[in-house]
C-alpha cells in the first residue's frame, strides 16, 4: 500500500475538496470532476486516485440519498426494482472493464453528453414540474439499469447526466426527484465499483476519510438547496456540470 504523508495542510485541502465535490454532485452530478483531479494532484498513482475517489464519493451519494429520502423527494420503494437492475449493470461493467479497453467510449460519450446539453437547453421546463411518464417505472429501470450500470462500472463520466435527463425524459419527473433518484442509482453502481478497488488495495482510506468528511458536508447542504428551489437552481448547475464534462473527455480524447 501507498505511505502517503498526512499534513495539516493536505487534510484542509482534502476536505474543502470533498465539500465542494459534495455539493456540486449532490445537486446535478461530476463531483468526480472536483475531487479526481486534486487526488492526483497531491501525488495519488491513478489507480489510486480512483478507487480512493469512488471511496469519499460514495459518502456525499449515500448523504445526498438519505437527504432526499427524508424530505420525501424520492422514496426505496420506488427505487428497489432499479437498484436491483443497476447493481447487475454495475457488476457486469466492473469485470468487463478489467478486460476490455474503455478507450472507444472516450469518442462516442462526449456525443450522447452534447445531445443531453441540447435536451436540457432547448426542451422548454423540461423538469420544471413532473408530466405524466412516457413508459412505466419497470420498463425504464429494465432499460436503464443494467445499461448506466454497466456504463458507471465500465467508464463513468457523466452517469448522473444520463440518470437525470432519462427520469425527466421518460419518467416525467420533476429535476428534483431526478436528482433524487439520480443519487440512489449513482450510490449503488459505486459501491460495486469501490468494492472491486479495494480488493485490488487501490484505495487510501486515510486521504479518503479527509474528503469524505467534506463531501458529507457539501452533499447535506446541495441536496437541501435543491429541495428548496428545485428546478430554477438545479437546471443552470446540471447543465454548466453537463458542459463541463463533455470539455473534459474531448479534452482528455483529443487533447
Amino acid at each position: 500500500m501507498l505511505d502517503f504523508d498526512l499534513t495539516a495542510g493536505i487534510i484542509l485541502l482534502l476536505f474543502s475538496t470533498g465539500l465542494a465535490a459534495g455539493f456540486v454532485d449532490s445537486i446535478a452530478g461530476g463531483g468526480g470532476l472536483i475531487a479526481l483531479p486534486m487526488l492526483l494532484a497531491v501525488g495519488l498513482p491513478p489507480q489510486v486516485a480512483l478507487g480512493t475517489n469512488k471511496f469519499q464519493g460514495s459518502f456525499g451519494t449515500f448523504s445526498a440519498s438519505l437527504n432526499f429520502i427524508r424530505e420525501r423527494q424520492v422514496s426505496l420503494s420506488e427505487c428497489g426494482f432499479g437498484i436491483l437492475m443497476t447493481l447487475i449493470g454495475a457488476a457486469a461493467g466492473a469485470v468487463t472493464v478489467q478486460m476490455l479497453d474503455p478507450g472507444f467510449l472516450t469518442y462516442l460519450v462526449p456525443i450522447l453528453l452534447f445531445l443531453v446539453l441540447l435536451y436540457t437547453v432547448f426542451s422548454k421546463g423540461v423538469g420544471d414540474a413532473a408530466h405524466p411518464p412516457k413508459m412505466g417505472r419497470r420498463l425504464f429501470f429494465v432499460l436503464f439499469g443494467p445499461a448506466l450500470g454497466f456504463y458507471d462500472g465500465f467508464f463513468g463520466p457523466g452517469t448522473g447526466s444520463f440518470w437525470t435527463a432519462g427520469c425527466c425524459l421518460f419518467l416525467g419527473y420533476s429535476l428534483t426527484r431526478a436528482a433524487g433518484v439520480t443519487r440512489i442509482m449513482n450510490f449503488t453502481s459505486n459501491i460495486v465499483s469501490l468494492l472491486l478497488f479495494i480488493l485490488g488495495g487501490n484505495v487510501l482510506f486515510g486521504v479518503g476519510l479527509c474528503m469524505a468528511a467534506g463531501q458529507v458536508v457539501g452533499a447535506r447542504i446541495g441536496s437541501g438547496l435543491a429541495i428548496r428551489n428545485g428546478a430554477r437552481f438545479i437546471r443552470p448547475i446540471f447543465t454548466a456540470v453537463v458542459a463541463v464534462t463533455i470539455a473534459r473527455l474531448v479534452y482528455v480524447g483529443f487533447g
